[in-house]
């Protein structure tokens, strides 16, 4: 009898151990997976304009002036600017990618207002001018997108417009996935976008972890619940098919950071069963990744060389290079020359655009 009990204390005790390890596994893997992924989400602050060749709004401001606007999204308030306030043909909307901000996409702006649309384009959660200590996730951009299409619906001069979506990256992400809401959209433009956050986390993870990343999706995928709750399991491919709406999916054949054949929407291109929706992958060699879609071989060719110039002067200086002395080389690069927006690929956009409206007018 003494011995029986000797041994089912030892075997409580065994019990007992292996439910602490387990049960230590289970805490160190939330708490290590929350970290990582909250350091993938920073808050990312507007880069010195001085120290930049990126396209400024200060460049074009004569020719196309903006309306600042702020709106709520959960309990922060973000920032938007409104383009083009005296054109009518419709409303474009457009979402930036991660680390970016509605700066990031001047170029394309532009042409949009050029083409009579005005155009309404923010700074996301934890976003250059928005409020936010962070980024906080990729489902955020969707809640963001909801709270930008909500703002719009309230405002009477813009709500009486058709609404178009132009996203990229985070933002191409997101207007895919906005579908799934209850906004009247007339076309989406989603170029080099994610289907779903846990797709993105899962090809990025196996980047940094190999194989490994496997034993922590159950735990990111806990902790991206509990930040956004049901959105946190959006996918575009559901969201898309369950729409009439029309879609343009744009991503580059050689993308380097959402896989072409992997994460992007494009690669469920077989399960989108949406009749409307097209796609777009590249037009060149050398103009097929995920940010160099847009320009024009002369610019990417200007690029280059104003990189080259950059390198002798940081050679010459043995890496240290002034102040003063690199804000006057940024001082005189032609930042529109740079940023000037490949002709084939626009006109495709543009005609997407024109079918869009049209149809939207024959509804109405």
């Amino acid at each position: 009898m003494e011995g029986r009990t000797r041994r089912n204390h030892r075997a409580k005790k065994i019990i007992i151990t292996i439910g602490s390890v387990i049960l230590l596994y289970l805490l160190v893997s939330f708490f290590t997976s929350k970290i990582v992924y909250d350091k993938q989400f920073p808050r990312y602050d507007r880069t010195d304009e001085t120290l930049s060749a990126s396209l400024r709004h200060a460049d074009i401001a004569g020719d196309y002036p903006r309306i600042s606007l702020t709106f709520p999204s959960g309990e922060h308030k973000l920032h938007g600017y409104l383009y083009g306030s005296q054109n009518d043909r419709g409303l474009m909307v457009i979402a930036h990618g991660l680390g970016g901000g509605a700066d990031s996409y001047l170029s394309q702006i532009t042409h949009f207002v050029d083409r009579g649309l005005r155009v309404f384009a923010y700074d996301c959660t934890g976003s250059h001018d928005s409020e936010g200590a962070s980024t906080k996730g990729f489902p955020q951009s969707i809640l963001d997108l909801h709270a930008a299409l909500t703002f719009i619906g309230s405002q009477e001069e813009l709500a009486r417009l058709p609404v178009l979506l132009f996203g990229h990256s985070w933002g191409g992400y997101a207007v895919a996935n906005i579908l799934a809401y209850p906004h009247e959209v007339a076309g989406v433009i989603s170029v080099s976008g994610v289907n779903s956050a846990m797709d993105m986390i899962r090809e990025q993870g196996r980047t940094l972890m190999g194989p490994l990343i496997h034993t922590q999706l159950p735990f990111i995928r806990l902790y991206q619940l509990m930040l956004f709750g049901s959105v946190a399991s959006s996918d575009a491919v559901s969201a898309i098919n369950g729409t009439s709406t029309p879609v343009l999916i744009i991503h580059g054949a050689e993308d380097e950071l959402v896989s072409y054949h992997e994460s992007a929407i494009i690669a469920f291109r077989n399960a989108i069963t949406n009749p409307r929706v097209s796609y777009i992958t590249s037009y060149a060699n050398g103009r097929n990744g995920h940010d160099n879609l847009f320009r024009t071989d002369e610019a990417i060719e200007t690029i280059e060389q104003v990189n080259a110039t950059y390198r002798q002067l940081y050679e010459q200086h043995g890496g240290n290079i002034p102040l003063e002395i690199r804000r006057a080389f940024y001082q005189g690069i032609d930042r529109i020359d740079l940023s000037r927006l490949e002709p084939t690929l626009m006109h495709a956009i543009d005609s997407f655009i024109d079918e869009a409206l049209g149809t939207e007018l024959q509804k109405m």
